[in-house]
């Protein structure tokens, strides 16, 4: 998200829309955003929190700015896909306003999700990932890597080395399992996401908002948002609904 000016008129105003099967984990670099959702939630996230909602069966939500900040707006939001054990289930919604933070090397880090040199977040998790938000300073650093994850760095700000690779704002470094560690080096400073988990091996289909495992379930999803069905709820938000896309895989006439 961003980073881009909210003023008056413009910023972040995304009206209530479904999801399904996945975790939204929002993390706010600079600004504010208000979260409603169909749970009756109605939570403001700043940056240095985190707001984590959990969709499984199914949930609404809209993502307000305009009527709550002015300046920049710079984030991330990450979807993570729930396991067949838990995507059914009901959904749910966590603020965290204190994460916990951990020293390695030339970085200072927070822990968003799971456990990482240390520190261990209280926020939900269905399947083992972890994810963190480190600012690194110039130098060399080595974060300790579990072999059983695959991983990924994301810049959000300057830039970094691993190995011969230069990585820069709005690039993803993915690299796959067996390593215990990674160096990153860094000329004057920047903002890194670690992010990793444990191979996920269920097969997905995603269609808009929604995670499922067969298009029927797609359809079931948009079916219901259409038709506003119970199944997602009512959100308490002045945002236009957001209508449904048709599947691409839906006959057309």
């Amino acid at each position: 998200m961003g980073p881009e000016p909210v003023t008056e008129t413009k910023g972040l105003d995304i009206g209530p829309h479904p999801h399904t099967g996945l975790h939204t984990v929002t993390w706010l670099l600079e600004g504010a955003v208000l979260h409603r959702d169909s749970l009756g939630t109605e939570q403001l996230i700043r940056p240095g929190q985190l707001n984590l909602m959990t969709a499984g069966h199914g949930v609404a939500h809209a993502e307000e700015a305009s009527d709550t900040y002015r300046g920049t707006l710079h984030g991330v939001q990450l979807w993570v896909a729930q396991p067949d054990t838990h995507r059914d289930g009901t959904p749910g919604f966590e603020h965290h306003a204190v994460l916990p933070r951990a020293e390695v090397d030339h970085s200072e880090l927070t822990v968003l999700v799971g456990e990482f040199a240390g520190a261990r977040s209280l926020a939900r998790q269905d399947s083992p990932i972890v994810g963190a938000d480190a600012a690194v300073r110039a130098g060399r650093t080595t974060w300790p890597l579990r072999p059983d994850f695959e991983y990924a760095l994301l810049v959000l700000d300057g830039e970094i080395s691993v190995g011969q690779h230069v990585v820069r704002p709005h690039a993803l470094a993915a690299f796959g399992t067996g390593r215990a560690e990674v160096s990153v080096t860094v000329r004057d400073t920047a903002r890194v996401l670690l992010l990793g988990g444990a191979p996920f091996t269920e097969p997905l289909i995603m269609w808009w908002n929604f995670v499922a495992r067969t298009h029927d379930e797609i359809d079931a999803a948009v079916r219901a948002w259409q038709e506003h069905e119970e199944r997602f709820g009512r959100v308490a938000s002045s945002l236009a609904r957001i209508p449904a896309p048709q599947p691409v895989w839906a006959p057309r006439g």
